[in-house]
C-alpha cells in the first residue's frame, strides 16, 4: 500500500517545491525612473473603451483533479490536473457556488478521455489537450451557461507505477 501512496506523496512534494521556488526566485519587477523636469505636465490617463462583457476574469479551482489511467483491471497510472476557468469579471462568486456540480462534469469528462486512452503516449500533445480542452469547456457550459468563456489546464503530470 505504501508503494502506491509514495509516488503520489513525492508528486506533490515536487509540485509544492516547484512552485515555492518560482515565487521565490521570481524577479523583481523595477519601476522605470522618471525624468526631472523644469515643467510640470498634466498626464491624463485614458483608459480604452472596454465592453462590460469583454472583460474576463480567471477562477482558479480550488483542488487538483486526480484521474486514473486503468489497463485491464489494474491503475496504471494517475494523472493530476489543475484547472482554471475564464469567466466574465465579478462571476468568481456564481462559479464557486456550483463548484461541485462543475468538479463533477470535469471529473467524468477527464475519466471518459482517459478511458478512450486521452492520457496515453505523448498526452501532453497541443492536439491532445485541445480534445480535452473542448469538452471540458461544453461542460462547463452546459453547467454554467455561457458564463464560462474557456477552461484552461494550468498543471498537468502523469505519474506511472
Amino acid at each position: 500500500m505504501l508503494s502506491k501512496i509514495l509516488p503520489i506523496v513525492l508528486l506533490l512534494i515536487g509540485v509544492g517545491a516547484g512552485v515555492g521556488a518560482g515565487v521565490f526566485l521570481r524577479p523583481e519587477e523595477k519601476p522605470e525612473p522618471m525624468e526631472e523636469s523644469s515643467e510640470k505636465i498634466s498626464i491624463q490617463s485614458k483608459e480604452p473603451d472596454v465592453a462590460p462583457e469583454l472583460v474576463r476574469e480567471y477562477v482558479k479551482m480550488n483542488n487538483q483533479f486526480v484521474v486514473p489511467v486503468v489497463k485491464g483491471d489494474s491503475v496504471q497510472a494517475l494523472v493530476v490536473m489543475s484547472l482554471s476557468l475564464e469567466v466574465p469579471a465579478g462571476q468568481k462568486d456564481a462559479i464557486y457556488s456550483r463548484e461541485p456540480k462543475l468538479r463533477d462534469s470535469f471529473l467524468q469528462v477527464m475519466f471518459d478521455h482517459s478511458n478512450v486512452g486521452g492520457f496515453d503516449g505523448a498526452f501532453t500533445n497541443a492536439n491532445n489537450l485541445d480534445v480535452l480542452r473542448n469538452a471540458l469547456r461544453e461542460a462547463a457550459q452546459k453547467v454554467m451557461g455561457e458564463q464560462i468563456s474557456d477552461v484552461l489546464i494550468v498543471e498537468i503530470a502523469r505519474q506511472d507505477y
